[in-house]
């Protein structure tokens, strides 16, 4: 690796340790359905959003509830203290696509139609209101 290279990446570690975030890699759900969950709870307040995932019929959202708890559960454990009601939010939340599973259907006339089983990686980022104020001054 290369000089340069390498001040970039310790540079983009450093900036990473001041960031609380929680990631769920290789989750076996097309990342489109896990797009529409994520989309419902994208600048929500933490606790809210825990709610919403909570009563929501998406079999995505047990995932996304698991992972905005482990965020919380690593903000807790970063400044050691407990997260309070309206304290924080989710600052920034993307889906990636992961591997895809290719597979094969008999199809008529001695024919296979290729069937894709997606998978996807969920990175969840959650900040506190007072430095969401800060940014915007």
């Amino acid at each position: 690796m290369g000089a340069r290279k390498r001040l970039s990446a310790e540079k983009r570690k450093e900036a990473q340790k001041t960031k609380y975030f929680a990631k769920l890699n290789g989750v076996p759900t097309s990342p489109r359905k896990m797009r529409l969950v994520a989309d419902m709870i994208r600048g929500m307040e933490a606790f809210k959003a825990l709610g919403v995932l909570k009563f929501s019929t998406k079999e995505a959202s047990a995932r996304l509830e698991k992972l905005l708890r482990s965020a919380i559960a690593n903000w807790e454990q970063k400044n050691e203290k407990k997260a309070e009601t309206g304290e924080l939010y989710i600052s920034e939340i993307f889906v990636d696509s992961a591997t895809m599973l290719k597979r094969l259907r008999p199809a008529p006339q001695g024919r296979g139609y290729r069937i894709r089983k997606r998978s996807n990686h969920v990175t969840l980022f959650v900040d506190t209101m007072s430095s969401k104020n800060d940014n915007q001054n």
